[in-house]
């Protein structure tokens, strides 16, 4: 079976268990944030480094809910060189309550946060800084990588000790997923596409509940597309107060 065979079927194989064993999950984040929206309350999204790529794919993105706010904190995001200094900054203890501290956050208002490992200290001091001042936190990890390694956080706690849903991308221990014969060092991560997947599905479905409850979604349209621009405009004005990246 040639790489491309075998990673194309690693990653059905884990999209088919998410999808089947974290829907209950996905339901309640939706229904999560699909409130929030009803309720004008604010949506922040968060992840270091390569997690981070997940907040880029649910912020001003066709299809995409224009009130998920992304959190794009100085050397988390793959911005600086040497690029292993962004390793070592997403395990300073302290800079993510630094980093939440400077948001608009409120009491009620929710956070997304994705890591595949959970054990560095960033993510987890914004995890317990966002539970502390009583927003949700949504939780996207990789357990079978998460429940194997130790913490980086000076209290010994998880990213996922802290989640209010958490949701697990079922990914493989390490997050690459392919093997070649003779070569230990496995290829190939998953835990974009299928973070990606399991977010994108979540705010569908969100949107998809409050159309139910006969409230428009707020959601973005291609600004390649005739009317796009108008159609963007006119709901960012609608929303600004729960718009922070404008």
């Amino acid at each position: 079976m040639s790489i491309i065979d075998a990673y194309y079927k690693r990653v059905g194989e884990i999209l088919e268990e998410v999808f089947d064993k974290e829907r209950e999950l996905m339901e309640q984040a939706a229904k999560v944030i699909a409130d929030a929206n009803k309720e004008k309350r604010s949506i922040f999204a968060f992840g270091c480094n390569h997690a981070g790529l997940i907040t880029l794919e649910l912020f001003y993105r066709t299809g995409g809910m224009v009130t998920i706010n992304p959190v794009r904190a100085p050397g988390m995001m793959l911005e600086i060189s040497p690029i292993t200094s962004s390793s070592e900054m997403e395990r300073l203890p302290g800079y993510g309550r630094i980093i939440f501290n400077g948001l608009p956050a409120k009491e009620g208002d929710v956070i997304i946060i994705h890591s595949v490992s959970g054990r560095n200290a960033v993510t987890i001091d914004m995890a317990e800084a966002a539970r502390e001042k009583g927003l949700t936190v949504i939780v996207v990890t990789n357990m079978n990588t998460a429940g194997t390694v130790t913490s980086r956080h000076p209290s010994g706690k998880m990213l996922h000790d802290f989640a209010s849903i958490l949701i697990d991308n079922h990914g493989d221990r390490g997050d690459a997923s392919c093997k070649l014969e003779g070569f230990e060092q496995k290829l190939a991560s998953t835990s974009t596409v299928v973070g990606a997947a399991i977010l994108n599905a979540v705010t569908a479905r969100a949107s998809e509940l409050l159309w139910a409850e006969g409230i428009e979604p707020p959601v973005f349209m291609s600004g390649n597309m005739d009317g796009g621009d108008a159609h963007n405009k006119a709901v960012i004005a609608e929303h600004k107060d729960n718009i922070f990246y404008m």
